[in-house]
Parts: structure tokens; C-alpha cells; sequence
């Protein structure tokens, strides 16, 4: 990607990555740190040009399209000089789209307090990439598969799956207490909304929900725990953790869905962090089409803790 100079006009050629994509959109993410209103300005003033000639800010590029970008001003970013470069266990890798093994207790992205995540620091770590971006989330405390994406055009590809509900996506977890026997197909309406104090939370809401569908199979009972498989048929923020309590078994070591008191106790028996894990994920490739079967096993201390559990018949 070409180095934008502040202090001299920069000609840049648009790759296969901007292809289709808006002016705006596009140079919000060449042009990080600048901030937006700078960017339109730029852009309605004309110092902006495209094959030589004005353009508004909803334009759509092309591959090869040539950018006339003016001298700029980038803020500072003392912060992104300490993200530090990390590679994540790779589960699969190609030109076009990456496949990792995420641990507990990282972000996928910088925010909410948090300054950086899974996609700066393989940024950082990498580069000479000229395109990363995130496919989809897990939340922080969740671990296993995650795409990341290595072409725009892989990332529409995969963006149109998951609108579709074609990746199927398969999770263990540990739910507190036992999985009722008649229950399956759980179909709850899920509501996003903000606590007073900002925090983001999710219940079961059948006026306000959005229609979600997680499908449990138990795979082993225990003394005072359950663990399921999930299969997500929708892919609503904490569909799972909700849907699990909202079933009477909350996931072990939840800090946000879960009980709190036994959370405290598990913590003391070895079980630090939540007991979730994205495990399988089966979908065709984005742009040739083979069938892709990944797998990321459980992590040693999940592993561990189920070891320490009682088997039931």
C-alpha cells in the first residue's frame, strides 16, 4: 500500500481490496488517524481526485483507479506504537483468508476500554500484509476460531455467508446444573440493550427480541454441570450465554449471564474464565468454493477442569 506523506501530495492506485468499495469508506481506512471530518472535508473541496477528475464521497472505486490525496495531517497515535506484535495459533491459513486459535481473555479489536486487540496486533505483527480484517467477533472471554479475513473480496464473500447462515459454527460449554432432557432447539427472541452505567447486555425479550436459534446436544453429564455442544443457527451477540440461561443452565464461569456466587466457588477449584469455546467450523471456502472442516481443541485448562468433574450414567 503506498506510504501517505503529510507533506506532499500522494498519487495512490486502489488495489482489488477497494474494489466496489465507497471513496469515504475507503480512505477512513488508508488514512487511519485522520479523523473523518478532515476526510470529507478533503473530499467535498475537491483535493481529493479520482482518475484525475472530482469525486463525491459515495463513489465507488475500482481496481487500478488512481487517488490524487492532498498533504494531510495525521494525529499522533503514541498509543499504536505499544500495541505489541502478536501471531495467534494458526488453524488455517491461504492467500485469502486466515483461520486462528484465540485465546481467553483477548479482544478481537481495540475499544471499550480495551486499546488494542486480536487484528491490531496481527496488524503490528504483520506488516507487510496489505489487507487484515475481522470477519466476525467472539467475545473477549470466549476462545477458538476466529477468520480473519485477507481480501475484500473474501471478507464480502464470508459477510454474505453469515447473513445467510451458511458457516456452521459449533461451540462447547459448561453449563451449571443439568441440561433439561426435553430441550433442544432453543428458539428465544434476543433484545440488545445498555445498562445505566453503559454496560452492554442481552436478554430474552419476546416484544423487542430478534428471533435466535441455538441448537444444544448434550455430549457428557456431570455431578452439578452439563456439557453441551452448541450449534448456532443465527449469530446474535451472546445468543448462547443467554439462551443457556434463560434454560435454567447458565455457563460456568460467566461473569455477565451466569451465578455469580458459584462462579466464586469454580474460580477456587481451577475453573479462571468462562467455560466457552468456538470449536468447529464447517463452510465453503469464499472464493473457490472447497469445503472447509476446522477444528480447534479444547484448551488445556478446560480440559483440566472437566477432569476434576464426577461423571454421571
Amino acid at each position: 500500500m503506498t506510504d501517505i506523506r503529510k507533506d506532499s501530495v500522494t498519487l495512490h492506485q486502489v488495489d482489488e481490496n477497494g474494489a466496489e468499495q465507497r471513496l469515504d469508506n475507503y480512505l477512513v481506512k488508508l488514512l487511519r488517524g485522520v479523523p473523518k471530518s478532515h476526510i470529507y472535508r478533503i473530499i467535498r473541496s475537491g483535493e481529493v481526485r479520482v482518475n484525475k477528475g472530482r469525486a463525491k464521497a459515495e463513489t465507488k472505486l475500482a481496481s487500478g483507479d488512481e487517488l490524487r490525496i492532498p498533504p494531510i495531517r495525521v494525529a499522533e497515535r503514541p498509543a499504536q506504537d505499544a500495541v505489541p506484535g502478536c501471531e495467534f495459533p494458526i488453524v488455517y491459513e491461504d492467500d485469502a483468508l486466515l483461520v486462528i486459535n484465540k485465546p481467553a481473555g483477548v479482544a478481537v479489536h481495540g475499544g471499550s476500554g480495551v486499546s488494542f486487540g486480536v487484528i491490531e496486533q496481527l496488524r503490528r505483527a504483520r506488516p507487510e500484509a496489505r489487507y487484515l480484517e475481522l470477519v466476525h467477533r467472539l467475545d473477549r472471554e470466549t476462545s477458538g476460531l476466529l477468520m480473519i479475513a485477507k481480501k475484500r473480496s473474501a471478507l464480502v464473500k464470508l459477510h454474505e455467508m453469515i447473513r445467510n447462515d451458511v458457516p456452521q459454527k459449533r461451540y462447547f460449554a459448561l453449563g451449571l446444573g443439568s441440561w433439561p432432557a426435553n430441550v433442544q432447539h432453543v428458539k428465544l427472541p434476543l433484545h440488545r440493550f445498555h445498562t445505566p452505567s453503559g454496560e452492554r447486555m442481552v436478554r430474552v425479550d419476546a416484544d423487542q427480541g430478534i428471533y435466535a436459534h441455538t441448537i444444544f446436544t448434550v455430549q457428557q453429564r456431570y455431578r452439578g454441570f452439563t456439557l453441551v455442544e452448541a450449534l448456532l443457527r443465527t449469530g446474535r451477540t451472546h445468543q448462547i450465554r443467554v439462551h443457556m440461561q434463560a434454560s435454567g443452565c447458565p455457563i460456568a464461569g460467566d461473569e455477565k449471564y451466569g451465578d455469580f456466587a458459584a462462579n466464586r466457588e469454580l474460580q477456587k477449584r481451577g475453573l479462571k474464565r468462562m467455560f466457552l469455546h468456538a470449536a468447529n467450523l464447517a463452510l465453503p471456502h469464499p472464493l473457490t468454493g472447497e469445503p472447509l472442516a476446522l477444528h480447534a481443541p479444547l484448551p488445556p485448562e478446560l480440559t483440566r477442569f472437566l477432569d476434576t468433574l464426577t461423571h454421571e450414567a
